[in-house]
């Protein structure tokens, strides 16, 4: 019976250590975060997409982390999303108390093998993204005082576009080269734009016709512009299929392709848009603060508030989590190499 007694006493003492066990790692990660700044680096300038939804998510994101730190924007613009990448991958903090936004087509720059991209976007730590493009589509954005109506028309002798962009990384940029060389449209391409709200105010003063900008993103960073009619879309891109409403007579890229090798090429370039506006933190953070960063986030794009807080700032939310963002880096790094060699050839051509 004394044996008995004493084989209780140790279950219950080893439950009793494991319990203690999780509560200590729980409120571990409350306490590291207690009373800390996490740092969210914003690699563009202010005004655009990337901005606004960066300041989004640090109005919320500390809510829905154990221990509630404050979340500290910070703009660093620069080579289309690498310096910030590059600085978060190779020499930030890897205590949890380091996140950023990153422009979606800059963990693409790696897989091209891009020499200044000294990153692996595999090994990143995603923690998700606000937005699968589902109800958003990219688009080639032109003066509603050019004289170029519809997209055919830029084919025609005489009718040019000025088309401004950003740096190398940049799906501003990529996107500018894709109308330029892959639909042939006739634009000429004016880059070192440190983001969407110069490029605007460039529109405006005659210094370009265009940009290549998200629905959404003119929308929110933009609406006078916008609503005014002051700009037009001439070509949605990001999905095949057209996005209804007020763009439901402006075509797809792919719809206006034929050539089944071009078709490609605009595919692997649109992949960034199925992680629109991702959040990703350094490679190697402690498992259970890693656990934290991507559970809140998750939490985040559910709760009514912050959703509520998005519509106000026309960010459109089809959230999906860190693992799908890692998937559709996967579906990149898994294109055939030739589609991949011919896109970064055009990609290289236009940065001369």
């Amino acid at each position: 019976m004394k044996h008995q007694i004493n084989m209780v006493g140790a279950v219950a003492l080893a439950t009793g250590v494991l319990c203690s066990g999780a509560v200590f790692a729980q409120t571990s990660v409350e306490q590291f975060y207690k009373g800390k700044n996490v740092n969210l680096t914003i690699p563009t300038s202010p005004g655009g997409i990337n901005d606004i939804s960066g300041r989004l998510v640090s109005r919320h994101l500390g809510k829905f982390i154990p221990g509630n730190p404050n979340i500290v924007v910070q703009n660093v613009p620069g080579g289309g999303g690498l310096v910030a990448l590059n600085k978060l991958y190779n020499t930030s903090e890897k205590d949890g108390t380091q996140i950023a936004i990153i422009q979606r087509g800059t963990p693409q720059l790696a897989i091209q093998g891009e020499p200044n991209a000294k990153f692996d976007p595999l090994k990143m730590t995603w923690l998700g993204s606000l937005s699968s493009y589902a109800g958003d589509r990219y688009l080639l954005l032109v003066n509603s005082n050019h004289p170029a109506k519809t997209a055919t028309d830029l084919l025609k002798p005489g009718v040019r576009l000025k088309v401004g962009g950003d740096q190398p990384g940049s799906t501003n940029l990529s996107f500018a080269m894709m109308a330029k060389d892959v639909l042939g449209l006739n634009i000429d391409i004016v880059r070192g734009y440190p983001g969407a709200a110069p490029m605007f105010i460039a529109m405006q003063s005659g210094e370009l016709d265009s940009q290549v900008i998200g629905y959404n993103s003119v929308r929110a960073g933009q609406p006078h512009l916008w609503n005014g009619k002051l700009v037009r879309a001439l070509i949605q891109f990001g999905r095949d299929d057209r996005l209804g409403g007020e763009l439901a007579d402006v075509p797809t890229g792919q719809e206006l392709l034929k050539d089944p090798d071009k078709k490609a090429l605009l595919a692997f370039a649109e992949l960034p848009f199925q992680m629109a506006l991702p959040f990703v933190a350094p490679p190697g953070m402690p498992e259970d603060r890693t656990k934290a960063l991507k559970n809140g986030f998750m939490q985040m794009v559910k709760d009514q508030a912050f959703l509520a807080d998005a519509e106000k700032v026309n960010i459109e939310i089809s959230a999906i989590s860190g693992d799908e963002v890692l998937a559709v880096i996967g579906k990149m790094a898994a294109t055939p190499k030739a589609v991949i060699a011919k896109y970064t050839d055009l990609d290289n051509a236009n940065r001369k």
